[in-house]
């Protein structure tokens, strides 16, 4: 467990995505800044896609723009290539793309099979490629799915195979509903890290049944070492009903820590921006560690 792990902070695009309320580019500029303060590298900062469908990532393009002087590697989500021509007209040196594993969650959330959404990022990552843009790739409802129920572990293997061979420099596998726990993770990983090295296979998981964090450490043990979480536990999936938010990267960098594995946060301050975009939604970040240290912290002031 000494060995480095990476974080990619996801609570500036899929944490805000499903929130009801809207942030101004300013304030999710200033999100950034202060993740970026706390010390996360790594942070996806928008989403390229419809207005109509997701409402709160409308802007996208400014805040990229906002913290490209910024010291970070910066990551948007990108659905097609009308989408990449507006990422890279802004500046984008990272895109993800997008698949699922499951039928009925791809046919929900984007309006076509698995096998039709895959032809419509061919494309993108061609041009991505030939531009010198890195692509990322995430593969959505690898341990079930809120539509189609359980999920065939060779679906998930033959999106992420798919996405590694087209040229993913890292794919991140999602447990979109939180229902996974950490036998089924361990497999899962086995499997997936039989077409694509372990060491490029992200663990994107929510924490709707209180598995996350056991499920992440079933997957440090099998050698996984990239996470993705969002501050504060915020977002959760605008087309999976019921499902709460990622794990939260205060919860996350506190199991690490505890490993003896160093990440470079500062809690104090990511829990203070956490607090601080939860103020602007209305809410306290459901993070446990953050519930925690904020008391502390008004104990000692």
């Amino acid at each position: 467990m000494s060995d480095q792990v990476r974080i990619v902070e996801v609570g500036p695009r899929d944490g805000l995505q499903n929130e009801n309320t809207p942030i101004s580019v300013e304030a999710r500029v200033g999100f950034i800044e202060s993740l970026l303060g706390a010390g996360l590298t790594t942070i996806e900062v928008g989403a390229f896609v419809s207005p109509k469908a997701i409402p709160q990532m409308q802007g996208s393009a400014e805040v990229l723009r906002g913290v490209q002087h910024l010291a970070g590697e910066f990551h948007v989500l990108v659905p097609n290539e009308k989408g990449y021509e507006a990422a890279r007209a802004a500046g984008a040196k990272v895109i993800a793309v997008f698949a699922s594993a499951s039928e009925g969650f791809s046919r929900a959330n984007i309006n076509c099979s698995v096998a039709d959404s895959i032809e419509r990022f061919k494309p993108v990552i061609e041009r991505a490629q030939a531009d010198g843009i890195k692509v990322r790739g995430y593969v959505s409802c690898v341990l079930g799915c809120p539509y189609d129920g359980a999920v065939d572990p060779q679906a998930v293997v033959d999106v992420a195979t798919t996405l590694w061979d087209l040229g993913c420099t890292e794919v991140s596998l999602g447990d979109t509903i939180g229902v996974g726990t950490p036998k089924k993770v361990r497999e899962l990983l086995r499997a997936c890290a039989e077409a694509v090295p372990m060491q490029s296979l992200a663990m994107h998981f929510h924490d709707t049944y209180g598995q996350a964090l056991a499920n992440l450490y079933a997957g440090l043990e099998e050698g996984a070492r990239v996470i993705d979480s969002a501050a504060g536990g915020l977002g959760g999936c605008p087309y999976a009903p019921g499902a709460t938010g990622n794990v939260a990267t205060e919860d996350v960098v506190y199991l690490l820590e505890g490993l003896g594995v160093a990440t470079g946060v500062d809690l104090d301050k990511l829990v203070t921006a956490s607090n601080a975009v939860g103020a602007l939604l209305g809410r306290a970040p459901p993070s446990r560690v953050a519930a925690a240290i904020s008391a502390k912290q008004r104990r000692t002031s």
